[in-house]
């Protein structure tokens, strides 16, 4: 794991949003029975995971593991779980990640078990927030060197991935910050659902799409401290201070093409 100085939160609080974030999770039917695993960089070698067999509805703070960057446990009474080589393979991708969430929120996974791409780039926010692709990575059996390879190889253009016949992979420099990526992916393959009833969804413009990514990403920054409530509605609220408001930068982007 590599981050030369990850300016994150104290351990407390760490502990405190990705139980909280776990809890959100099992709340929005992203994940079932034992699905699903976060970790967050608690120091440049030191991780902070949620146990195996535990339902996400039930972890606690004091649940959670510490790992060292090996993987070895250093505290917690309970089993790191064994898709543990993913989220190191994360993390040592680009060390701006803080936090991995894997899920499997029902359409966004439905995308994966099909092996089918999911296109942001039939609106102009997820372009925005997200970038103009979301990855499709091959399948691979675990604790494979190749499927790590290709996870990492994905993040260095992407936030969020979608894993072939298993589920999603989302980053962020916050607990909020990844899981506001996981919601806007679970949407998107909503509203693309939706839309092929109706003829199928259709991508923006190139030039549009092009001045849309420009704008890289600028949610990216870590924002830690908040994570989004279990009962928030699936529609973004207002922006709350300090966050990028992204509807403005869609609007700026798209009246340049009017």
């Amino acid at each position: 794991m590599s981050a030369a100085a990850w300016p994150g939160p104290s351990e407390e609080v760490l502990r405190a949003e990705v139980a909280r974030t776990s809890q959100v999770l099992h709340a929005r039917g992203w994940v079932a029975n034992h699905d699903g695993n976060i970790s967050a960089r608690l120091a440049p070698d030191r991780l902070l995971c949620t146990p195996t067999a535990t339902s996400k509805g039930d972890v606690t703070a004091g649940m959670l593991l510490v790992l060292d960057g090996e993987g070895t446990k250093l505290a917690g009474t309970r089993r790191p779980f064994s898709e543990l080589h993913l989220h190191k393979a994360a993390l040592a991708a680009r060390p701006d990640i803080g936090v991995v969430i894997h899920a499997h929120p029902p359409n966004a996974t439905a995308f994966a078990v099909s092996g089918v791409p999911l296109d942001p780039t039939i609106m102009a926010e997820p372009i925005v927030s997200l970038g103009p692709r979301i990855p499709l990575v091959a399948f691979g059996p675990p604790k494979s060197p190749e499927l790590d390879a290709r996870v990492a190889q994905a993040l260095a253009g992407a936030d969020v991935l979608i894993l072939a016949s298993h589920g999603v992979l989302a980053v962020g420099g916050s607990c909020e910050q990844a899981l506001l990526r996981l919601e806007l992916v679970e949407h998107l393959a909503r509203i693309t659902l939706a839309a092929r009833a109706l003829g199928g969804p259709k991508p923006l413009a190139p030039e549009v799409v092009a001045a849309l990514q420009a704008k890289g990403r600028p949610a990216s920054s870590p924002s830690f401290g908040t994570v989004p409530s279990a009962a928030r509605p699936a529609a973004p609220g207002p922006v709350a201070d300090g966050r990028p408001d992204v509807q403005s930068l869609v609007q700026d982007a798209l009246r340049r093409f009017q």
